[in-house]
């Protein structure tokens, strides 16, 4: 991928997918595809809550938790004050649950948060919590089907206990063959230039922190497993 693309600037190396409508790099679209296929031979309605996010969107989200319009969350999940946080605690505290724009791994078109649509109960509202991916949760068996299977199409957890920075978030998937690449690329210096002058708030400060934030929300993901699929050899070929 090009800088562009690595930072959530172009759109250049993504593909349409159906059911529900999304944007994935095309390798891991069509892991994805066959993912779904097979999931929901089993039951299982796999989808994508959310796919590719640009920049843009990044910055959007990331700026309203900056300004207090979005809650931020501790390390359970649960929300906490924000009146008294300064600047850097404040960054921190997005940080923890939130890429900062350019650094996102939905820019690349390899990650994606995923639902099981059959499960949801009438009325639910999907909120992207440890709570509805664990035992009696309304994903448990999601969950399961996961654990089992994602590692044949491509797939693994990149936020988990052995991740540096991020919390753990047991519906975010990466195709591992293509993910583990762009992450080499995305350097500390291209992001710095994603950053620079496109209006994220904070980002002097961010700037000033950005070889520290590198380290621990780009290189700090969980590595994947070796993995022997014919998707993973599809990528890599």
């Amino acid at each position: 991928m090009n800088p562009l693309e690595l930072t959530g600037r172009a759109r250049s190396h993504l593909i349409e997918v159906g059911r529900p409508d999304c944007l994935l790099q095309r390798e891991a679209a069509a892991a994805f595809c066959a993912m779904r296929d097979a999931a929901l031979a089993a039951g299982v309605a796999l989808e994508a809550a959310s796919a590719f996010r640009d920049f843009a969107r990044q910055r959007d989200i990331w700026n309203a938790k900056f300004r207090g319009e979005r809650p931020l969350l501790d390390a359970a999940g649960r929300p906490f004050g924000t009146a008294t946080l300064d600047e850097a605690h404040r960054i921190d505290a997005i940080l923890l649950w939130t890429a900062l724009p350019g650094a996102s791994r939905h820019h690349w078109g390899t990650d994606l948060d995923v639902i099981d649509r059959r499960a949801l109960p009438a009325g639910h509202r999907v909120q992207l919590v440890r709570a509805e991916y664990t035992p009696g949760g309304v994903f448990e068996a999601l969950t399961a089907w996961l654990d089992r299977h994602m590692r044949r199409y491509g797939f693994y957890r990149p936020y988990t206990a052995a991740s540096r920075g991020t919390a753990p978030e047991p519906w975010h998937l990466s195709f591992a063959p293509v993910a583990r690449k762009a992450e080499q690329q995305l350097d500390a210096a291209t992001l710095a230039a994603a950053v620079r002058g496109n209006g994220v708030l904070g980002e002097a400060r961010v700037l000033e922190r950005l070889p520290e934030i590198h380290a621990r929300f780009v290189r700090g993901a969980a590595r994947p497993p070796r993995m022997r699929s014919r998707w993973a050899k599809l990528a890599e070929s």
